[in-house]
């Protein structure tokens, strides 16, 4: 497999601390975002209700008659830049619901909702390192923890803001670093478990840290004087909230810190990947394993593994999730009727003990790269409806 873009967009993302003006500008922009984006959603929605479509540059028609209103008028106060952007988000949001990608667009919340704003290049200054929004003298005091590509100017900016106060500034680089790496031969099936993270085929097991876990009497502490205080805009009820979110901050960093490392790792050293094509999504319908599922985050660490493959000229080999890793003896083929959850080492009819997860990475490479030689689809996508690869087929297996 072999990448043929010699320039990939990659965003890096930094902490950064605004002045008061600063804070105050952002969130006036934030609210004005949610604002315009709720106003074209609705608009949209009743023309929907007539058979009718509005597209993106009828309402940004709408947003300049509503500037002129004296309701809409502190819609002028802020950038028109993020305002413009929130217009193709929704725009972009009912194209995905239209190709059945998506569910139907919602109305964002004040409390629930994301506080982020985007810029384009029109709507920012960088210069020698320093960045500057539209709408303010001064340019952000931001943290720079790693540097830009040589040579990189952001396309587009993106300000956030999280539940636990936290402010973010994200640069959309081109970066011509990205290149592919030197071919390798290994190939390596990864099991995805609960006790262990990762098991690989090669026999290694990566160790479940469990970040929730750990923090979970720390947060249920946390929950419970969140409960206690009055309902309502407080000061008291407002900072036991933000510990809350600075605890769950705190468990999605290390988390993503972990998986950033591995999928590095398991990138440079491996050329090609065969992972289970999980309904990570069915699976916490299930209450007892639910909150340790989405503790292990199976998704994300599939998705950077997969973009991180396509950077440097990796292959990641999805195999149908109907295929029996655990109950197929990876020594002589025989398929074992059944194989609860609990049994994780057993022993096969030819003699062969397995480890069960190890056995189950090592079914999960032998068929993948066979499907792969037969060239059939062994990639299928997360939004298909349901249909089995051929994987299950293809795979050469014995019944006892």
């Amino acid at each position: 497999m072999s990448v043929t873009t010699t320039c990939v967009k990659r965003a890096f993302k930094y902490r950064f601390y605004p002045t008061g003006a600063q804070a105050a500008e952002l969130s006036r922009t934030f609210g004005c975002v949610r604002k315009v984006y709720n106003l074209a959603l609705a608009a949209r929605t009743e023309a929907w209700a007539r058979q009718e479509r509005i597209n993106y540059n009828a309402t940004s028609a709408m947003l300049t008659a509503w500037k002129k209103t004296e309701e809409l008028a502190y819609l002028n106060d802020v950038s028109s830049v993020p305002l413009q952007q929130t217009l193709r988000h929704l725009q972009t949001a009912f194209t995905h619901f239209f190709g059945k990608r998506a569910k139907y667009p919602r109305f964002k919340s004040r409390k629930k909702s994301r506080k982020s704003a985007e810029y384009t290049t029109s709507g920012f200054r960088f210069r020698h390192g320093w960045l500057t929004l539209a709408k303010m003298g001064e340019p952000l005091d931001i943290v720079w923890s790693r540097p830009l590509p040589e040579g990189a100017t952001p396309s587009t900016v993106t300000v956030s803001q999280d539940a636990a106060g936290r402010w973010f500034v994200s640069l959309l680089c081109d970066d011509a670093s990205v290149k592919p790496l030197p071919a390798t031969d290994a190939a390596v099936g990864i099991d995805v478990g609960l006790d262990h993270l990762l098991t690989l085929s090669t026999g290694e097991k990566i160790t479940n840290p469990r970040h929730e876990r750990r923090e979970r009497a720390r947060l249920a502490k946390a929950q419970r004087a969140l409960a206690k205080k009055a309902k309502g805009d407080g000061a008291n009820r407002a900072k036991a909230r933000r510990e809350v979110a600075r605890i769950h901050a705190r468990i999605v960093d290390r988390r993503r810190d972990l998986l950033h490392k591995l999928t590095t790792r398991l990138v440079r050293e491996n050329q090609t990947f065969v992972i289970e094509d999980l309904t990570v999504r069915s699976m916490v319908r299930n209450h007892t394993l639910a909150r340790a599922i989405s503790d292990a985050s199976w998704s994300e660490f599939r998705s950077m593994l997969e973009y991180k493959a396509a950077w440097y000229g990796r292959e990641v080999i999805a195999v149908d999730r109907f295929f029996p890793s655990s109950r197929l003896c990876s020594a002589c083929g025989t398929l074992q009727k059944k194989m609860p959850l609990h049994v994780r080492t057993w022993t096969c009819e030819c003699g062969t003990t397995h480890d069960r997860d190890v056995n189950a990475a090592k079914n999960l490479l032998a068929a993948g790269l066979a499907v792969s030689v037969c060239g059939a689809g062994v990639r299928p996508q997360r939004s298909s409806p349901g249909g089995r690869s051929a994987t299950k087929q293809k795979t050469p297996r014995r019944e006892p």
